[in-house]
This record gives C-alpha cells, structure tokens and sequence, in this order.
C-alpha cells in the first residue's frame, strides 16, 4: 500500500525528473505521428527504414534540444530540423518537406490548443500544474496524441492526400516559402501563449487565438490548392496550344498527300513501266521522308505522350529541329506515369541532351536525330535513346562531362555537367555516352 502511495506522490506532485524521463517515450510518440501525418496527407511512399530513420533521428535531436536548448530557440531548431530530416530521409523536394512539416505541426498545434483550455478547467488545475505534474502532463499528451490519431485515421479512411507539383515557376515558390516561414512563426508563437499564459488569459481570448490558428491553417491550404491548380490549367492550356499547332500541320500534310495522290502513283507506275529500280529507290526514301514526318507528327500528342511538361518540351524542341531542317525519327512506347524518377530531373536531362543533339547535327550535311523512348521490361528498365550526327570526330566522350568543357564558341559548358550531377545522386539512373563514325549516342536508363 505505501508503494502505490508513493507512486501517486511521485505522479500527483511536481517532480521534474520523473517528467524528463517520461517525455523521451512522448517525444518518440510524437515523432512517429508527425511522420505518419505528412505521410498520409502528401500519399509519400516511405520503405520500413526510412520511417524508423527519421523516428529515431528526430527523436534524437528533440531530446537534445529540449535539454541544452532554452525555449523558444529549441522549438525553431526542431522545426528547421524535422524540415531537413524529411527532406534527406524520404527523398523529396525542399518545398515538399517544408509544407509536410508546416501542415503537421499545424495539426498538432490545433489539436493541442482546442482541447488545453477544456483540459485545464475541468481538472481545475493551472498552466504551471499542467507542466510540472507528471499525470496532468501526460494525460494531456495522451489525450491530444489519440486525437491526432483519430485524424491520420480519417485522413488515410477519406484518401484524403494534398498533391503537389513538383516543378513550379520560381514566383509561386517564393511566395508558398514566405507562408511557410508565417506558419512556422505563427506555431511558435501560439505554442507559447498556450502553455505560458493560458493561465491568466479569459478562455474566449485562447478561443479566438485558436480560431485565428484554424483560418490561417484554412487559407494557406485553399490558397496552396489554388496555385496548383492554376499551374496544372496553365500546362494543359499550352498542352492544347501546341496539339492544335501539331493538328494543323498534321492535316496540312494529309491533305497535301491526298492532293498529290494521283501524281504519287503516276510517278511510281513511271518507274516500274521503264524498270528504273534505282530511280524508284530514290524516290521511295524521298517520299518516305515525308510519311515519316507525317508519323512523328501523330506520335506527338499529349495521349502518347502522356505527361503535360514533357509533351511541351518534345514539340518545342522538334519545331526547333525542324526549323533547322534536321530529320527527326521518333519512336515512342513509354509510360511516363510509371517514370521511375522525378520528372523534374528528367525534363532537364532530357533538354539538355536534345539542345546538344540539336546543336550537333546542324552542324552536318546529313542533319539527323533519332529518339527512342522505350520500356525494357527483361532488365527492368525505361530507356531514352537519342542518336544524331556529329561534326566532331575527336570528341572525348568522358571529357564533355567536365565542368566548363563545351565544344561550342560562347556555351558556358555547364549542361552535360549538371546532368552528370543528376545522375550521381540517383542510384538507379545511368547514362551511357558512345560514338561511331556516323552517330553519337546518348542512352538514358532508368531502373525499377
């Protein structure tokens, strides 16, 4: 009997050491649900190890913040912290990182403000009370942990997941970053007020003061979801712009074949009349330029090639190609919603070595480009093929990939660079360079 007694004095009194050690389970807890949170509200795909990576990093860096840290200075450097450990851990954006963190820490912050006051005035208790006697502390970390539980629960029940684009213009992205820094502001601050001066302050202030948290929280979402659906409109408007651009010169072709039709046959029937097979060969290859055209035209549109951003880069850079009267063979048989790699990085790459193939071949009297996207399913593997002509024989294959080597007067050298800097931080994508005396080769593989 006087063991559980002194267990009750121990948990019904101040007694800061016993708190200190039951907030490192707490603060674990509380880790592995911010975690699940921006996992189920951004729908990231996370392995077993990258979870109970970030779980025992953050828990680590909370513990020590929380005990060489004076406040408020540790609740900034765990924010920053959680951004960065996200980032790092699940491999995506820094912008991504940010509004997981922000959007979860809201949640939390929300949470905990709406059921303190309730909490305090039904036990009858103070602030102080709350945060040097273990069973308040702990029965209000409890209580506020089940009810976020409750709301990753609804959220992953609802499928309810905030999407985001990955590649937005540089004006959208300064201005979702000055929300965030508010946001992370606004939390310090309105944790403060919550376990400082919740105390002394009338309950229709702490009310308004969570209200005000909760419109914050609203508009920032409503206004997030705002910009990427603009920025998704905005490419499927060019998207549309250029198939029509794509369509008119389709159905100028066709209808200048149909008109030629006649003069087609007669010539081919020429031929064959005065057994000329050397004539009829040339003529051949000739009109089958023309049909090619014609083909590369019908593979270039959005259906086939299924990615909005992607599609715009391939036609600007054939009508470039075509404008420079280079002939370009296109082959396209790939999904590019099963892209194993982030499409950002992909646009680069992909901008990147057509500028030089474009670049290259026009410097050739046989002025040629061939592409090929493909899908290699006995390795595992999505394949980008880009072949063109060269001028350049002598061209070091290894060489071009150095920072500041270009082989073109005034081109800083930086591109082919950036793309060897891409695929060193992606395991699983290689770019193999060769050459031989007619093309140059560049093949892009991405494993799965």
């Amino acid at each position: 009997m006087e063991f559980l007694n002194n267990i009750w004095i121990a948990i019904s009194t101040p007694n800061e050491g016993l708190l200190n050690i039951l907030l490192i389970p707490a603060g674990i807890i509380e880790n592995l649900l911010i975690m699940y949170l921006f996992i189920s509200i951004l729908g990231i795909s996370a392995s077993k190890k990258q979870k109970i990576t970030y779980v025992i990093l953050m828990s680590c860096i909370s513990l020590v913040s929380m005990y060489f840290i004076p406040t408020p200075y540790n609740l900034f450097i765990n924010y920053f912290t959680m951004i960065l450990t996200a980032y790092l851990v699940f491999k995506i954006t820094f912008l991504k990182s940010s509004i997981s963190i922000v959007v979860s820490a809201l949640i939390f912050n929300l949470v905990g403000g709406l059921i303190l006051n309730p909490f305090i005035t039904l036990l009858n208790i103070s602030s102080d009370d709350l945060l040097v006697i273990p069973i308040y502390r702990i029965s209000y970390i409890l209580l506020m942990y089940v009810s976020v539980i409750a709301i990753i629960l609804i959220i992953r029940y609802r499928s309810f997941k905030l999407l985001f684009l990955e590649d937005l213009d540089n004006k959208n992205k300064a201005i979702i970053f000055i929300n965030l820094i508010i946001g992370i502001f606004t939390l310090i601050v309105q944790l403060l007020i919550t376990f400082y001066y919740v105390n002394t302050l009338p309950i229709i202030v702490t009310f308004l003061s969570f209200l005000s948290l909760l419109a914050y929280f609203i508009i920032s979402i409503y206004t997030l979801t705002r910009i990427m659906k603009l920025t998704l409109t905005t490419r499927k408007l060019q998207s549309a712009e250029e198939y029509n651009n794509t369509l008119r010169i389709l159905h100028d072709n066709v209808r200048g074949f149909k008109h030629d039709f006649d003069n087609i046959v007669t010539t081919i029937g020429g031929f064959i009349r005065t057994n000329d097979m050397k004539g009829l060969e040339q003529y051949y290859l000739q009109l089958e330029d023309d049909c090619q055209r014609v083909n590369n035209l019908y593979i270039l549109n959005p259906e086939v090639v299924n990615n909005d951003g992607i599609y715009n880069l391939l036609t600007k850079k054939y009508y470039e190609a075509d404008s420079k009267d280079i002939k370009v063979n296109i082959t396209f048989l790939l999904d590019l919603s099963k892209l194993n790699m982030k499409i950002y990085e992909f646009a680069r790459i992909l901008g990147i070595l057509l500028d030089n193939a474009i670049e290259a071949s026009s410097e050739c009297e046989e002025k040629l480009i061939n592409l090929t996207f493909r899908e290699d399913t006995n390795n595992s593997r999505q394949l980008i093929i880009i072949e063109n002509t060269y001028k350049d024989k002598s061209v070091d294959t290894e060489k071009i990939f150095e920072k500041g080597v270009s082989g073109k007067q005034e081109h800083t050298g930086l591109g082919l660079w950036e793309v060897r800097k891409i695929i060193k931080k992606n395991k699983n994508i290689n770019l193999f360079t060769t050459k031989n005396e007619r093309l140059f080769i560049q093949q892009l593989e991405i494993y799965y």
